[in-house]
Protein backbone atom coordinates (compact mmCIF):
# COMPACT_ATOMS: atom_id res chain seq x y z
CA UNK A 1 0.00 0.00 0.00
CA UNK A 2 1.29 3.55 -0.83
CA UNK A 3 2.25 5.92 1.31
CA UNK A 4 1.57 9.35 -0.24
CA UNK A 5 2.59 12.80 1.53
CA UNK A 6 -0.19 15.45 2.38
CA UNK A 7 0.49 17.22 -0.99
CA UNK A 8 -0.03 13.89 -2.39
CA UNK A 9 -3.15 13.82 -1.08
CA UNK A 10 -4.05 17.03 -1.85
CA UNK A 11 -3.51 16.08 -5.21
CA UNK A 12 -5.29 12.96 -5.63
CA UNK A 13 -8.46 14.29 -3.87
CA UNK A 14 -8.10 17.24 -6.66
CA UNK A 15 -7.41 14.98 -9.39
CA UNK A 16 -10.66 12.73 -8.27
CA UNK A 17 -12.63 16.30 -8.23
CA UNK A 18 -11.82 16.97 -11.90
CA UNK A 19 -11.71 13.46 -13.90
CA UNK A 20 -14.63 11.60 -11.84
CA UNK A 21 -17.13 14.23 -11.85
CA UNK A 22 -17.72 14.39 -7.95
CA UNK A 23 -17.25 17.77 -5.97
CA UNK A 24 -15.21 18.47 -3.07
CA UNK A 25 -18.53 18.71 -1.14
CA UNK A 26 -19.27 14.90 -2.38
CA UNK A 27 -16.03 13.92 -1.10
CA UNK A 28 -16.57 15.32 2.01
CA UNK A 29 -19.84 13.58 2.34
CA UNK A 30 -18.40 10.21 1.44
CA UNK A 31 -15.73 10.62 3.67
CA UNK A 32 -18.30 11.55 6.49
CA UNK A 33 -20.02 8.54 5.60
CA UNK A 34 -17.30 6.28 6.19
CA UNK A 35 -16.46 7.61 9.58
CA UNK A 36 -20.09 7.24 10.33
CA UNK A 37 -20.31 3.74 9.08
CA UNK A 38 -17.33 2.66 11.35
CA UNK A 39 -18.92 4.03 14.37
CA UNK A 40 -22.33 2.64 14.35
CA UNK A 41 -20.30 -0.81 13.80
CA UNK A 42 -18.04 -0.04 17.13
CA UNK A 43 -20.17 1.59 19.45
CA UNK A 44 -23.53 1.30 21.19
CA UNK A 45 -25.88 4.67 20.93
CA UNK A 46 -26.50 4.40 24.92
CA UNK A 47 -24.09 7.52 25.05
CA UNK A 48 -23.27 11.03 24.11
CA UNK A 49 -21.07 11.66 21.00
CA UNK A 50 -19.13 14.88 21.73
CA UNK A 51 -17.30 16.50 18.33
CA UNK A 52 -14.80 19.30 18.47
CA UNK A 53 -14.48 20.74 14.55
CA UNK A 54 -12.28 23.64 13.53
CA UNK A 55 -12.60 26.30 10.71
CA UNK A 56 -11.16 23.59 7.79
CA UNK A 57 -11.85 20.77 5.92
CA UNK A 58 -11.51 18.64 9.05
CA UNK A 59 -14.02 20.28 10.57
CA UNK A 60 -16.42 20.18 7.64
CA UNK A 61 -16.14 16.38 8.10
CA UNK A 62 -16.91 16.63 11.66
CA UNK A 63 -20.06 18.91 10.91
CA UNK A 64 -21.13 16.04 8.17
CA UNK A 65 -20.57 13.42 10.46
CA UNK A 66 -22.71 15.14 13.57
CA UNK A 67 -25.29 15.18 11.05
CA UNK A 68 -25.52 11.59 9.91
CA UNK A 69 -24.76 10.06 13.51
CA UNK A 70 -27.78 12.11 14.73
CA UNK A 71 -29.98 10.31 11.60
CA UNK A 72 -28.61 7.12 12.28
CA UNK A 73 -29.82 7.98 16.57
CA UNK A 74 -27.09 8.82 18.32
CA UNK A 75 -27.06 11.86 20.61
CA UNK A 76 -24.46 14.28 19.15
CA UNK A 77 -22.97 17.56 20.87
CA UNK A 78 -20.92 19.69 18.44
CA UNK A 79 -18.33 22.66 20.09
CA UNK A 80 -16.29 25.19 18.12
CA UNK A 81 -14.74 28.05 18.67
CA UNK A 82 -16.69 30.88 18.03
CA UNK A 83 -14.43 33.78 17.55
CA UNK A 84 -12.96 31.65 14.28
CA UNK A 85 -15.88 33.08 12.29
CA UNK A 86 -14.19 32.00 8.79
CA UNK A 87 -14.85 28.59 7.41
CA UNK A 88 -13.65 27.30 5.00
CA UNK A 89 -15.96 26.49 1.62
CA UNK A 90 -17.17 23.18 1.80
CA UNK A 91 -17.26 23.68 5.73
CA UNK A 92 -19.13 25.92 5.94
CA UNK A 93 -21.90 24.09 3.84
CA UNK A 94 -21.95 21.45 6.06
CA UNK A 95 -22.15 23.95 9.12
CA UNK A 96 -25.00 25.62 7.22
CA UNK A 97 -26.77 22.13 7.07
CA UNK A 98 -25.91 21.32 10.91
CA UNK A 99 -27.55 24.18 11.78
CA UNK A 100 -31.03 22.83 10.32
CA UNK A 101 -30.86 19.64 12.35
CA UNK A 102 -32.91 21.00 15.23
CA UNK A 103 -31.68 17.49 17.75
CA UNK A 104 -28.06 19.03 17.41
CA UNK A 105 -26.86 21.24 19.55
CA UNK A 106 -23.41 23.47 18.31
CA UNK A 107 -21.68 25.33 21.08
CA UNK A 108 -18.91 27.16 22.23
CA UNK A 109 -15.43 25.43 23.47
CA UNK A 110 -16.11 27.31 26.64
CA UNK A 111 -19.19 26.00 27.20
CA UNK A 112 -17.55 22.46 27.41
CA UNK A 113 -17.84 20.56 31.03
CA UNK A 114 -15.44 17.78 31.09
CA UNK A 115 -17.86 16.83 34.62
CA UNK A 116 -20.77 15.64 32.17
CA UNK A 117 -18.55 13.22 30.13
CA UNK A 118 -18.86 9.51 31.01
CA UNK A 119 -16.52 6.86 30.37
CA UNK A 120 -18.51 5.61 27.98
CA UNK A 121 -19.18 8.66 26.10
CA UNK A 122 -16.87 8.90 22.34
CA UNK A 123 -14.99 11.88 21.81
CA UNK A 124 -14.44 13.16 18.26
CA UNK A 125 -10.93 15.22 17.24
CA UNK A 126 -12.04 16.84 13.61
CA UNK A 127 -10.51 20.21 14.83
CA UNK A 128 -7.12 20.39 12.07
CA UNK A 129 -6.68 17.15 10.61
CA UNK A 130 -4.39 17.06 7.00
CA UNK A 131 -3.90 20.75 6.98
CA UNK A 132 -2.45 21.73 9.64
CA UNK A 133 1.61 22.71 9.05
CA UNK A 134 2.26 24.78 12.33
CA UNK A 135 2.40 24.74 15.81
CA UNK A 136 -1.58 24.37 17.70
CA UNK A 137 -1.70 27.25 20.39
CA UNK A 138 -4.78 29.37 21.98
CA UNK A 139 -7.63 28.04 22.05
CA UNK A 140 -7.44 25.19 20.17
CA UNK A 141 -4.52 24.11 22.20
CA UNK A 142 -6.35 24.91 25.64
CA UNK A 143 -9.29 22.49 24.58
CA UNK A 144 -7.10 19.01 23.18
CA UNK A 145 -5.57 19.93 26.72
CA UNK A 146 -8.84 19.45 28.45
CA UNK A 147 -10.14 16.02 26.25
CA UNK A 148 -6.71 14.53 26.91
CA UNK A 149 -7.40 14.59 30.71
CA UNK A 150 -11.15 12.97 30.29
CA UNK A 151 -11.26 9.21 30.17
CA UNK A 152 -13.19 8.32 27.27
CA UNK A 153 -13.33 6.72 24.17
CA UNK A 154 -11.27 9.25 21.24
CA UNK A 155 -11.34 9.08 18.05
CA UNK A 156 -9.45 11.59 15.97
CA UNK A 157 -10.65 12.08 12.17
CA UNK A 158 -7.64 11.79 9.02
CA UNK A 159 -5.15 12.59 11.76
CA UNK A 160 -4.78 13.81 15.17
CA UNK A 161 -4.61 17.19 15.75
CA UNK A 162 -1.08 18.53 16.27
CA UNK A 163 0.23 16.07 14.09
CA UNK A 164 1.75 17.26 11.11
CA UNK A 165 1.34 13.88 8.43
CA UNK A 166 4.93 13.51 7.11
CA UNK A 167 6.66 15.69 9.93
CA UNK A 168 8.31 14.86 13.55
CA UNK A 169 6.87 17.15 16.30
CA UNK A 170 8.42 20.21 18.16
CA UNK A 171 9.40 19.56 22.01
CA UNK A 172 6.35 21.35 23.17
CA UNK A 173 3.78 20.56 20.26
CA UNK A 174 -0.22 19.76 21.43
CA UNK A 175 -1.59 16.96 20.61
CA UNK A 176 -4.74 15.21 20.52
CA UNK A 177 -4.26 11.85 22.03
CA UNK A 178 -6.65 9.30 19.68
CA UNK A 179 -7.39 5.76 20.72
CA UNK A 180 -8.49 5.19 17.29
CA UNK A 181 -7.22 7.53 13.87
CA UNK A 182 -10.01 7.02 11.12
CA UNK A 183 -7.92 7.98 8.15
CA UNK A 184 -9.04 8.58 4.60
CA UNK A 185 -7.74 6.27 1.87
CA UNK A 186 -3.83 6.21 2.87
CA UNK A 187 -1.88 5.84 6.00
CA UNK A 188 0.33 8.47 6.91
CA UNK A 189 3.97 8.58 7.67
CA UNK A 190 3.67 10.37 10.90
CA UNK A 191 1.25 7.11 12.03
CA UNK A 192 4.50 5.05 11.67
CA UNK A 193 7.02 6.33 13.53
CA UNK A 194 7.30 6.17 17.42
CA UNK A 195 7.48 10.09 18.38
CA UNK A 196 4.13 10.48 16.69
CA UNK A 197 2.61 7.37 15.83
CA UNK A 198 2.54 7.17 20.11
CA UNK A 199 -0.95 9.64 19.58
CA UNK A 200 -2.69 8.10 16.70
CA UNK A 201 -3.98 4.67 18.87
CA UNK A 202 -5.79 2.08 16.33
CA UNK A 203 -5.17 3.28 12.62
CA UNK A 204 -8.21 2.42 10.60
CA UNK A 205 -7.94 3.19 6.72
CA UNK A 206 -11.28 4.00 5.15
CA UNK A 207 -11.83 4.05 1.38
CA UNK A 208 -13.69 7.07 0.23
CA UNK A 209 -13.14 6.49 -3.44
CA UNK A 210 -10.14 8.41 -4.19
CA UNK A 211 -9.00 8.35 -8.29
CA UNK A 212 -7.42 4.38 -8.44
CA UNK A 213 -6.20 5.84 -11.63
CA UNK A 214 -4.20 8.35 -9.78
CA UNK A 215 -3.42 6.61 -7.08
CA UNK A 216 -1.84 3.69 -9.22
CA UNK A 217 0.34 6.53 -11.01
CA UNK A 218 1.57 8.37 -8.55
CA UNK A 219 5.21 7.78 -7.64
CA UNK A 220 6.11 7.07 -3.90
CA UNK A 221 9.06 6.19 -1.67
CA UNK A 222 7.02 4.76 1.44
CA UNK A 223 4.95 2.23 1.59
CA UNK A 224 2.96 -0.18 4.18
CA UNK A 225 3.38 -4.30 3.66
CA UNK A 226 -0.28 -4.91 3.27
CA UNK A 227 -1.55 -8.55 3.16
CA UNK A 228 -1.85 -8.39 -0.54
CA UNK A 229 2.13 -7.17 -1.04
CA UNK A 230 2.84 -10.21 0.69
CA UNK A 231 0.30 -12.71 -1.26
CA UNK A 232 2.22 -11.41 -4.57
CA UNK A 233 5.74 -12.30 -3.08
CA UNK A 234 4.34 -16.14 -1.02
CA UNK A 235 5.22 -18.56 -3.39
CA UNK A 236 3.47 -21.97 -2.64
CA UNK A 237 5.27 -25.46 -2.50
CA UNK A 238 4.84 -27.62 -5.73
CA UNK A 239 3.97 -30.99 -4.57
CA UNK A 240 6.76 -32.91 -6.47
CA UNK A 241 9.14 -30.93 -5.18
CA UNK A 242 12.02 -32.02 -2.98
CA UNK A 243 13.89 -30.38 -0.16
CA UNK A 244 17.00 -29.52 -3.09
CA UNK A 245 14.46 -26.60 -4.27
CA UNK A 246 14.85 -25.04 -0.61
CA UNK A 247 18.14 -24.31 -0.65
CA UNK A 248 20.40 -24.21 2.08
CA UNK A 249 20.69 -21.90 5.06
CA UNK A 250 23.91 -21.86 7.39
CA UNK A 251 22.87 -19.88 10.99
CA UNK A 252 26.58 -18.71 12.65
CA UNK A 253 25.75 -18.00 15.78
CA UNK A 254 26.28 -18.83 19.45
CA UNK A 255 29.02 -18.46 21.92
CA UNK A 256 29.49 -20.38 25.89
CA UNK A 257 26.39 -18.76 27.55
CA UNK A 258 24.42 -17.56 24.52
CA UNK A 259 23.62 -21.20 22.61
CA UNK A 260 20.23 -19.91 23.02
CA UNK A 261 20.16 -17.66 20.42
CA UNK A 262 21.37 -20.23 18.06
CA UNK A 263 18.91 -22.65 18.89
CA UNK A 264 16.04 -19.86 18.16
CA UNK A 265 17.47 -18.52 15.07
CA UNK A 266 17.95 -21.64 14.15
CA UNK A 267 14.73 -23.54 14.96
CA UNK A 268 13.36 -20.30 13.07
CA UNK A 269 15.33 -21.16 9.74
CA UNK A 270 13.78 -24.72 10.08
CA UNK A 271 10.29 -23.34 10.56
CA UNK A 272 10.11 -20.81 7.69
CA UNK A 273 11.04 -23.12 4.82
CA UNK A 274 14.70 -24.45 4.22
CA UNK A 275 15.23 -27.03 2.70
CA UNK A 276 18.34 -27.80 4.52
CA UNK A 277 19.71 -25.99 7.96
CA UNK A 278 23.15 -25.98 9.10
CA UNK A 279 24.43 -24.12 12.53
CA UNK A 280 27.80 -23.09 12.74
CA UNK A 281 28.48 -22.61 16.33
CA UNK A 282 31.25 -23.57 18.82
CA UNK A 283 31.38 -27.53 20.39
CA UNK A 284 29.98 -26.25 23.99
CA UNK A 285 26.49 -25.91 22.10
CA UNK A 286 26.92 -29.04 20.43
CA UNK A 287 24.48 -31.32 22.76
CA UNK A 288 22.17 -28.76 23.14
CA UNK A 289 21.95 -27.57 19.14
CA UNK A 290 21.18 -31.55 18.36
CA UNK A 291 18.90 -31.98 21.16
CA UNK A 292 16.86 -28.76 20.51
CA UNK A 293 16.98 -28.72 17.31
CA UNK A 294 17.09 -32.15 15.62
CA UNK A 295 16.46 -31.24 12.17
CA UNK A 296 19.49 -28.77 11.77
CA UNK A 297 23.11 -30.13 11.06
CA UNK A 298 25.72 -28.97 13.24
CA UNK A 299 29.02 -28.00 11.81
CA UNK A 300 31.42 -26.92 14.93
CA UNK A 301 33.39 -23.95 14.52
CA UNK A 302 35.54 -23.66 17.74
CA UNK A 303 35.76 -24.46 21.47
CA UNK A 304 33.86 -22.04 23.27
CA UNK A 305 33.33 -19.50 20.64
CA UNK A 306 33.62 -19.41 17.09
CA UNK A 307 37.10 -19.59 15.81
CA UNK A 308 37.19 -20.27 12.19
CA UNK A 309 34.36 -20.01 8.90
CA UNK A 310 35.45 -22.57 6.57
CA UNK A 311 31.87 -22.43 5.19
CA UNK A 312 30.79 -23.39 2.09
CA UNK A 313 29.33 -21.30 -1.33
CA UNK A 314 26.45 -22.54 -1.77
CA UNK A 315 24.98 -21.86 1.64
CA UNK A 316 23.14 -18.82 2.12
CA UNK A 317 24.03 -17.30 5.57
CA UNK A 318 22.91 -15.66 8.11
CA UNK A 319 25.70 -14.58 11.36
CA UNK A 320 25.39 -12.96 14.39
CA UNK A 321 23.20 -13.94 17.25
CA UNK A 322 25.51 -14.54 19.98
CA UNK A 323 28.68 -14.61 18.19
CA UNK A 324 30.16 -12.72 21.46
CA UNK A 325 33.23 -10.03 21.16
CA UNK A 326 36.24 -12.89 20.80
CA UNK A 327 39.45 -11.47 19.12
CA UNK A 328 39.69 -14.85 17.08
CA UNK A 329 35.98 -14.29 16.24
CA UNK A 330 36.10 -10.93 14.45
CA UNK A 331 39.61 -11.59 12.81
CA UNK A 332 38.18 -14.90 11.26
CA UNK A 333 33.98 -13.11 10.38
CA UNK A 334 36.21 -10.19 8.65
CA UNK A 335 38.43 -12.84 6.96
CA UNK A 336 35.59 -14.48 5.60
CA UNK A 337 33.43 -11.10 3.80
CA UNK A 338 36.73 -10.34 2.11
CA UNK A 339 36.36 -13.59 0.35
CA UNK A 340 32.34 -14.24 0.07
CA UNK A 341 30.70 -12.04 -2.32
CA UNK A 342 26.83 -13.70 -2.40
CA UNK A 343 23.83 -11.93 -0.37
CA UNK A 344 23.90 -12.87 3.14
CA UNK A 345 21.68 -11.56 6.52
CA UNK A 346 24.10 -10.07 9.55
CA UNK A 347 22.68 -9.39 12.83
CA UNK A 348 23.57 -8.66 16.15
CA UNK A 349 27.67 -8.72 17.23
CA UNK A 350 28.05 -9.27 13.59
CA UNK A 351 26.96 -5.57 12.86
CA UNK A 352 29.00 -4.67 16.52
CA UNK A 353 32.07 -6.52 15.03
CA UNK A 354 31.47 -4.53 11.70
CA UNK A 355 30.83 -0.74 13.54
CA UNK A 356 34.11 -0.69 14.82
CA UNK A 357 35.70 0.28 11.65
CA UNK A 358 33.63 2.15 9.76
CA UNK A 359 36.14 0.87 6.84
CA UNK A 360 34.33 -2.80 7.85
CA UNK A 361 31.04 -1.45 5.82
CA UNK A 362 32.79 -2.11 2.94
CA UNK A 363 33.43 -5.71 3.44
CA UNK A 364 29.01 -6.00 3.26
CA UNK A 365 28.27 -8.39 0.36
CA UNK A 366 25.87 -6.13 -2.20
CA UNK A 367 22.30 -6.62 -1.91
CA UNK A 368 22.84 -8.54 1.62
CA UNK A 369 20.11 -7.99 4.19
CA UNK A 370 21.55 -6.34 8.08
CA UNK A 371 18.65 -6.41 10.76
CA UNK A 372 19.90 -3.56 13.11
CA UNK A 373 18.10 -2.26 16.18
CA UNK A 374 18.35 1.42 17.00
CA UNK A 375 21.33 1.14 19.13
CA UNK A 376 23.02 -1.18 16.93
CA UNK A 377 22.18 1.02 13.74
CA UNK A 378 23.74 4.06 15.36
CA UNK A 379 26.78 2.24 16.25
CA UNK A 380 27.16 1.21 12.09
CA UNK A 381 26.37 4.61 10.86
CA UNK A 382 26.05 7.14 13.76
CA UNK A 383 23.58 9.14 16.50
CA UNK A 384 20.19 10.29 15.14
CA UNK A 385 17.56 12.66 16.70
CA UNK A 386 14.79 10.96 16.15
CA UNK A 387 13.06 7.56 14.40
CA UNK A 388 12.38 10.30 11.43
CA UNK A 389 16.39 11.26 10.75
CA UNK A 390 16.98 8.12 11.09
CA UNK A 391 15.27 6.07 8.43
CA UNK A 392 16.66 9.15 6.15
CA UNK A 393 20.34 8.20 7.13
CA UNK A 394 19.31 4.58 6.23
CA UNK A 395 17.92 5.69 2.94
CA UNK A 396 21.45 7.31 2.09
CA UNK A 397 23.62 4.28 3.56
CA UNK A 398 20.96 1.86 1.37
CA UNK A 399 22.06 3.27 -1.61
CA UNK A 400 25.73 3.38 -1.08
CA UNK A 401 26.42 0.26 0.07
CA UNK A 402 23.80 -1.53 -2.01
CA UNK A 403 22.42 -3.53 0.91
CA UNK A 404 18.90 -3.76 2.48
CA UNK A 405 18.31 -2.12 5.78
CA UNK A 406 15.67 -4.13 8.35
CA UNK A 407 15.68 -1.36 10.83
CA UNK A 408 13.93 -2.71 13.68
CA UNK A 409 11.46 -1.04 15.63
CA UNK A 410 7.54 -1.01 16.81
CA UNK A 411 6.62 -0.20 12.62
CA UNK A 412 10.22 -1.87 11.69
CA UNK A 413 11.00 -0.32 8.07
CA UNK A 414 13.09 -2.16 5.33
CA UNK A 415 15.00 0.43 3.45
CA UNK A 416 16.16 -0.37 -0.15
CA UNK A 417 19.24 0.32 -2.05
CA UNK A 418 16.84 2.26 -4.20
CA UNK A 419 15.32 3.91 -1.19
CA UNK A 420 12.44 3.11 -0.77
CA UNK A 421 10.76 2.12 2.52
CA UNK A 422 8.35 -0.54 3.44
CA UNK A 423 6.43 -0.09 6.75
CA UNK A 424 5.95 -3.17 8.37
CA UNK A 425 2.15 -3.10 10.95
CA UNK A 426 2.48 -6.66 11.93
CA UNK A 427 3.68 -7.49 15.17
CA UNK A 428 3.00 -6.08 18.63
CA UNK A 429 5.03 -4.90 21.88
CA UNK A 430 5.19 -8.66 22.85
CA UNK A 431 8.20 -8.57 20.70
CA UNK A 432 10.18 -6.20 22.81
CA UNK A 433 12.15 -8.98 24.54
CA UNK A 434 15.43 -10.53 23.77
CA UNK A 435 15.68 -13.46 21.35
CA UNK A 436 13.19 -12.07 19.11
CA UNK A 437 16.05 -10.52 16.55
CA UNK A 438 17.32 -13.56 16.96
CA UNK A 439 14.27 -15.54 14.96
CA UNK A 440 13.85 -13.17 12.34
CA UNK A 441 17.31 -13.65 11.19
CA UNK A 442 16.28 -16.91 11.09
CA UNK A 443 13.18 -16.43 9.15
CA UNK A 444 14.93 -13.86 6.94
CA UNK A 445 18.11 -16.08 6.10
CA UNK A 446 15.32 -19.17 5.33
CA UNK A 447 13.27 -16.68 2.80
CA UNK A 448 16.72 -15.81 0.80
CA UNK A 449 18.23 -19.93 0.65
CA UNK A 450 14.60 -20.06 -1.02
CA UNK A 451 15.32 -18.21 -3.72
CA UNK A 452 12.95 -15.12 -2.79
CA UNK A 453 15.22 -11.92 -3.64
CA UNK A 454 16.75 -10.28 -1.05
CA UNK A 455 13.99 -7.42 -1.11
CA UNK A 456 11.23 -10.01 -0.73
CA UNK A 457 12.94 -12.06 1.85
CA UNK A 458 13.28 -8.69 3.71
CA UNK A 459 9.84 -7.68 3.44
CA UNK A 460 8.38 -11.01 4.03
CA UNK A 461 10.20 -11.94 6.69
CA UNK A 462 9.56 -8.85 8.65
CA UNK A 463 5.60 -9.02 8.02
CA UNK A 464 5.66 -12.96 8.74
CA UNK A 465 7.28 -12.61 11.78
CA UNK A 466 4.99 -9.62 13.28
CA UNK A 467 2.38 -11.86 12.17
CA UNK A 468 2.94 -15.05 13.56
CA UNK A 469 3.87 -12.82 16.74
CA UNK A 470 0.20 -11.51 16.66
CA UNK A 471 -1.15 -14.44 16.80
CA UNK A 472 0.80 -15.96 19.98
CA UNK A 473 0.11 -12.39 21.77
CA UNK A 474 -3.69 -13.49 20.83
CA UNK A 475 -3.11 -16.87 22.67
CA UNK A 476 -0.59 -15.80 25.66
CA UNK A 477 -0.73 -11.97 25.86
CA UNK A 478 1.46 -9.63 25.31
CA UNK A 479 3.41 -9.67 28.32
CA UNK A 480 4.20 -13.57 28.74
CA UNK A 481 4.93 -13.71 24.70
CA UNK A 482 8.10 -15.85 24.36
CA UNK A 483 10.52 -16.00 20.98
CA UNK A 484 9.60 -19.17 20.96
CA UNK A 485 6.13 -18.77 20.87
CA UNK A 486 6.68 -16.34 17.59
CA UNK A 487 8.35 -19.79 15.94
CA UNK A 488 5.64 -22.50 16.71
CA UNK A 489 3.11 -20.51 15.29
CA UNK A 490 5.11 -19.37 11.50
CA UNK A 491 3.26 -22.55 11.11
CA UNK A 492 -0.46 -20.88 11.23
CA UNK A 493 0.89 -17.81 9.19
CA UNK A 494 1.58 -20.51 6.59
CA UNK A 495 -1.68 -21.89 6.88
CA UNK A 496 -3.35 -18.40 6.50
CA UNK A 497 -1.23 -17.72 3.36
CA UNK A 498 -1.59 -20.88 1.62
CA UNK A 499 -5.63 -20.75 1.82
CA UNK A 500 -5.62 -17.10 1.11
CA UNK A 501 -3.81 -17.61 -1.88
CA UNK A 502 -5.59 -20.36 -3.20
CA UNK A 503 -8.58 -17.95 -3.08
CA UNK A 504 -6.90 -15.44 -4.65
Amino acid sequence: MKIFSSSQIKACDQFTIDNEFVSSLHLMEKAAQSCMDFIVHEFNKNETIYIFCGVGNNGGDGFALARLLYLKGFDVEVFIDKTQKKFSKDAQVNFANLKEVLGVSVSDFSDFKKETVSKASLIIDALFGLGLNRKIEGKSAEIIKLLNSIEAQKISIDLPSGIIADENLTDDAMVFQADITLSFQFYKKAFLHPETGKFCGRVEVLDIGLSKECIENTTVNNYVISDSCIFRIYQPREEFSHKGNFGKSCIVAGSFGKIGAAVLATKASTRSGSGLTFILAPKCGYDVLQTAVPEAIFLNGGIDFIQYFDLEEEYTFGIGPGLGNYSETKKSFLEFLKNYKNPLVLDADALNILSENSQNLKLIPKKSIITPHPKEFSRLFGETQNSFERVELAKQKAHELDIYIVLKDHHTQVITPQMEVFYNVTGNCGLAKGASGDVLLGIVTSLLAQKYSPKEAAIFGVWLHGKAADIAAEKHSKESLLATDVIIDLGEVFKFLENKKGKL
